[in-house]
């Protein structure tokens, strides 16, 4: 008995690690790009923000197309869409990097964000599945290292392959991974019994909400380039909110809705899901800024810049496993209060660094941040899953990397309109790259941008403490 039941406990943990790896190498390319980008633009002999386009695409396609794919996996079992999503990701990594021009990069980031949703919208409902109550938040806690890894490690591992190959070996090194990936996945992935029932898809939602996304996202980018108050931004928001307006109106009456609201009903698991994305959001300050810091400012290789950066993702490592232990044994909400205690520290930390600022300092700072977010990350997605009706454990887990991706799109688009925005205001023109002629603008555009992440980290720490108090007056 014994043995089938470690057994039974070695299957769970290779499942965690097999799902584990696709979601590292779906939130890897969220992120790793960006460093690539002066050179892709370079290479293809494209303007810098159409290179941009190839991260905005990727994350777009994802966010517009997650909670179609949580929903498809509820209806035709969530592991037969992640095997194929596993397949998807590795053959449009595999063409991302062939060049062949700015189109055919597009196409294959396309390719890889079909699959990477496919992926991230199944992989919180396996483990959760898979994994029982007592073992929920380590379990959680494994796969929320893969995503933050993938979220952190970025710019840094893009920087230490840069500087040894050509910006296709970004991608191609997906594909090996997500090979091994796969045979693990079929030999330790169980088969699900097939669905009977008639597939039944609400086109209306599935449209609607991918516009909404897509549209929003499209004036953000826009915006960024030509300034919000013009007239094409504008448009966007404006429409983006109509069909939001629409897509909510139509999901409370249809019969099959694409996302069923009513699993907003747990304020446990929607002030959760809201937690995630704000401190996803305030984390993408850290991936954009550091480069800047580390490179420009400091004059440092981007290989060693990317090493400094590997601190908070391998803190990360080591710390999620200990706060998925104390997660299972403690109350998760105090866990996650901690957590965010730790990450608001850190960040206001960021207030006071600059260009001579000891090395130490800067990497306490960042060990601090991945303690941080290694105690809140880990709870606070076992509050989501666990809190969602096990019917719609797709769409659950659907919403929480859905909260993810538009945390990272935000955090990116945010931080670059904060950063320039305040150092424009110093230098009394506007300024859309870094001042080389005054390393002192930088600095006081990063230590506007952190006091700005540290408000969003503060907010969340009190949303967080508002749901205990909630719970223990209804108790």
């Amino acid at each position: 008995m014994k043995d089938k039941t470690n057994e039974s406990n070695h299957n769970i943990w290779l499942m965690i690690a097999a799902v584990g790896i696709f979601t590292f190498m779906s939130t890897l390319d969220s992120s790793i790009i960006n460093i690539a980008l002066p050179v892709i633009s370079k290479d293809l002999q494209i303007p810098m923000n159409k290179a941009t386009w190839t991260v905005s695409i990727y994350l777009i396609v994802i966010s517009g197309l997650l909670t179609f794919f949580g929903r498809l996996g509820d209806q035709i079992g969530k592991i037969k869409v992640f095997k194929i999503g596993t397949y998807v990701f590795t053959i449009g990594s595999l063409l991302s990097g062939i060049n062949l021009g700015l189109w055919f990069l597009l196409f294959a980031r396309i390719v890889q964000a079909l699959g990477a949703a496919m992926t991230m919208s199944t992989s919180f409902g396996i483990i959760t599945s898979a994994a029982p109550l007592k073992r929920r938040a380590r379990a959680m806690a494994l796969n929320a290292m893969f995503v933050s890894l993938g979220t952190i490690t970025g710019p840094g591992l893009g920087g230490l392959i840069l500087e040894h190959f050509k910006w296709s070996y970004i991608f191609w090194v997906n594909v090996p991974v997500g090979i091994i990936a796969i045979i693990i996945g079929m030999k330790v992935l169980p088969h699900e019994l097939s669905h009977s029932k008639k597939l039944s898809f609400d086109y209306a939602g599935i449209i609607s909400l991918f516009l909404t996304i897509s549209i929003f996202f499209l004036g953000v980018n826009i915006g960024q380039e030509q300034g919000f108050n013009h007239v094409v931004p504008m448009s966007a928001f404006i429409i983006s909110l109509f069909l939001l307006i629409y897509f909510v109106v139509h999901e409370l009456h249809v019969d099959n809705p694409l996302l069923d609201l009513t699993i907003f009903k747990s304020s446990l698991f929607t002030i959760s899901l809201v937690a995630a994305f704000l401190i996803f959001t305030s984390n993408f300050f850290i991936n954009v800024l550091l480069p800047f810091y580390f490179e420009n400012l400091r004059g440092i290789s981007s290989g060693t810049a990317g090493l400094y950066m590997m601190i908070w993702p391998v803190t990360m490592l080591i710390g999620t496993p200990i706060s998925g232990y104390i997660a299972d044994h403690f109350d998760q909400e105090y866990v996650t209060l901690f957590g965010l205690t730790i990450l608001a520290a850190s960040f206001f930390g960021w207030r006071i660094v600059n260009g001579t600022t000891s090395t130490f300092f800067v990497s306490g700072l960042l060990i601090l941040g991945g303690v941080g977010m290694s105690f809140f990350q880990t709870p606070n997605n076992a509050l989501i899953m666990t809190n969602a009706p096990k019917e719609k454990l797709g769409v659950a887990g659907a919403m929480n990397a859905l909260a993810r991706n538009l945390g990272m799109i935000s955090g990116t688009s945010l931080v670059t309109t904060i950063l320039y925005f305040a150092m424009s205001q110093k230098i009394g023109h506007t300024i859309t790259s870094y001042p080389t002629q005054d390393a002192d603008i930088f600095v006081y555009g990063m230590h506007v941008a952190f006091t700005s992440a540290t408000y969003i980290i503060s907010f969340t720490w009190l949303l967080t403490l508002y749901r205990v108090w909630m719970r223990t007056r209804r108790h």
